[in-house]
């Protein structure tokens, strides 16, 4: 299990992917791109428009993937050391990253006639755009005509592009992607779709109650498990709506992300999000209390004394109010994953979860453990259901989140 659960986190161990470098500025990201690849385990060739070579020299990407580069149809040497077509046999994963408006253009023509277009037409591997270039051409009705017809007839992945500041000094649409989110997409074409067709929601990240504008009652969750499993559903395929309190990290790439601050905020983005939703992940955590009246200016200490106290009020009770709608429906979906963060008696207290607030799945784990609490990036649980327990050894959060979906995925199956 702990294997498989590795192979899905990391989709790109073991995988030969070709970087194609068209001839853009973008180009020196290119080099931050096969670095990471290189870094999730993959094998990197690369090609280069003789345009990119202008930008970039090939002796960087060499110097980095450890492979000569593709840069000459017609030279000799490299096409008996390397061989575009040995190289497009040999493609898990074709990425052309800067993707301008001119090689999108050959692409969408058949073309042939540089290393990376002959790649790409010679490849059965899926191909990865990453489309660069000045706003008013990625505007223009031929290059998103042409960009549809890779989309719609060879099945071409697109990511991005972004908007900002370019090279050109306009500003929109037409900015090259991160190299992290092409690096992600990559990701997501390479991982199985068992989840294609569900929406999930997940909830993430603490929540804020103020007690004044400046002090709020909080606690240490960062939203990273959170974070991990809505990366981890859209990777397998599914529609993901994360919902979130106040995190420092960016949402995953393919996530539609809606942040908030409290707990009555929370709850109702949750059971908005629900309605439509076959599974809800309740990885959030949720401040049980509030302060029954805020102060709408600062509290001075001064006015406060050695002691204080302050009423709190109950929260809203996402999770259990889920549950109790759902059980009053008569209905099965959205199947309902809570989480039980505990300090002790861990395996109780999820099953007293479970029951009090009828849901499917509580994932337990103990945030006493220095490798396995808030703020760190590993993680230990226990999957409980009405069936058993089910242990998942120490690993990395995105580990624990393919873990968690594989149970998901073994529920929804069942029902």
């Amino acid at each position: 299990m702990l294997r498989a659960m590795s192979e899905r986190a990391q989709p790109l161990r073991g995988r030969t992917v070709v970087v194609g470098v068209g001839g853009g500025i973008a180009a020196y990201k290119a080099v931050e791109l096969v670095r990471l690849f290189i870094k999730a385990g993959a094998t990197v060739r690369v090609a280069m428009t003789p345009r990119a070579r202008e930008f970039v020299g090939p002796l960087t990407f060499q110097a980095l993937s450890g492979h000569a580069v593709m840069t000459d149809l017609f030279d000799l040497t490299q096409e008996s050391e390397i061989g575009h077509i040995q190289v497009a046999d040999r493609a898990d994963l074709v990425v052309v990253a800067p993707a301008t408006a001119n090689i999108i253009a050959r692409m969408a023509a058949g073309m042939a006639d540089c290393p990376v277009t002959a790649v790409v037409l010679a490849t059965t591997a899926p191909v990865l755009l990453a489309p660069s270039m000045n706003v008013n051409m990625w505007n223009h009705p031929i290059t998103r005509a042409n960009l549809r017809r890779l989309v719609a007839e060879a099945g071409t992945h697109v990511v991005g592009p972004g908007e900002g500041f370019l090279a050109c000094r306009w500003t929109g649409p037409g900015r090259l992607a991160e190299p992290a989110d092409i690096a992600e997409a990559a990701a997501h074409v390479l991982t199985p779709k068992d989840l294609a067709g569900r929406r999930i929601v997940v909830t993430a990240g603490p929540t804020w109650e103020p007690i004044d504008p400046v002090r709020v009652l909080a606690n240490r969750s960062t939203g990273r498990m959170g974070f991990a499993l809505a990366r981890a559903a859209a990777r397998r395929g599914a529609a993901v709506d994360l919902v979130h309190g106040p995190v420092a990290l960016d949402p995953p790439v393919g996530v539609t992300a809606e942040a908030m601050e409290t707990a009555a905020e929370m709850a109702s983005a949750t059971r908005r999000a629900a309605e439509a939703a076959d599974v809800v992940i309740m990885a959030a955590a949720v401040a049980d209390f509030r302060a029954a009246q805020p102060s709408a200016q600062k509290r001075k200490k001064r006015d406060l004394g050695s002691t204080s106290s302050l009423a709190l009020a109950r929260n809203p009770d996402i999770l259990g109010d889920l549950g109790q709608a759902r059980a009053e429906r008569g209905a099965r979906r959205p199947l309902l994953v809570g989480f039980a963060a505990e300090t002790e008696r861990l395996v109780e207290e999820a099953r007293a979860k479970l029951a009090g607030k009828r849901c499917d799945l509580v994932v337990a784990n103990d945030v006493s453990q220095p490798d396995a609490g808030f703020a760190v990036d590993t993680n230990r649980v226990v999957l409980v259901d009405a069936g058993g327990e089910r242990e998942v050894a120490l690993a990395s959060k995105d580990e624990i989140a393919h873990a968690i979906l594989d149970r998901v995925v073994e529920m929804l199956s069942a029902s």
